[in-house]
């Protein structure tokens, strides 16, 4: 019983440090969208975004990248609204292209 309990423990333990190691390889979506919020309002006056939650494989310059794809209305100085869309890498948020 004593071996059965330290099994189960040291189990607990283990899988406990391989979530939290398996859990941080990407940031989650809403950490990715606010990231680039950030980055991109020094340039835009960002009104509203949207971020596809479902991360994908993109390639640039042959070289893949997992990626997340999400979108922003900004207004310009004449208030007209314009749309961008943008992807960014889903395990560090920088920003890996951004397009009208």
């Amino acid at each position: 019983m004593k071996r059965f309990a330290i099994g189960i423990g040291v189990g607990l333990v283990a899988g406990l440090l391989l979530r939290s190691k398996i859990g941080q390889e990407l940031i989650s979506p809403e950490r990715a969208l606010k990231q680039v919020k950030n980055k991109l309002s020094h340039s835009f006056n960002v009104t509203g975004s949207w971020i596809h939650m479902i991360p994908e494989t993109w390639s640039k310059n042959q070289l893949e990248y997992t990626v997340y794809r999400g979108g922003l209305t900004a207004s310009n100085e004449n208030e007209e609204n314009l749309q961008y869309d943008f992807i960014v890498d889903a395990k560090t948020g920088t920003i890996l292209d951004v397009n009208e």
